[in-house]
This record gives C-alpha cells, structure tokens and sequence, in this order.
C-alpha cells in the first residue's frame, strides 16, 4: 500500500469518527451515520489494498 493511500485511508478514517462524535454530540442522526459509512470506507479500503500488497508479495515470491 503507497504511503499516500494509506495517509488518504487513515484521514478519511479520523474524518469519519469526528463526523461520528459530532453527530452524537448534536444528536443529528444523520451525520453520526455518515461519520459511520466514512469509517466503513475507509476500512475496506485499507483492506482492498492489503489485499493486493499480498497478492505481490506472492507474485515476487515466484519471480525467484
């Protein structure tokens, strides 16, 4: 995963849980519930490019 995906990932990811505070915070259901899809986001993003990371590392092992 590049350096810049994963800073990208991760923003979106703390975007996500502050949306999340300040919709418990004001109780605006709706943005305590985008704050929430942002985080799902950004989760299976982070997973999707785990995935490839793998999916090279297997490639690199049978260059060899």
């Amino acid at each position: 995963m590049g350096t810049e995906d994963k800073f990208r990932n991760k923003s979106e990811e703390i975007t996500g849980k502050a949306k999340e505070g300040l919709g418990k915070v004001t109780d605006d259901e709706r943005l305590e519930a985008e704050g929430q899809a942002d985080q799902s986001k950004s989760h299976i993003k982070q997973a999707g490019e785990k995935v490839k990371d793998a999916a090279g590392k297997v490639k690199d092992a049978f260059k060899d």
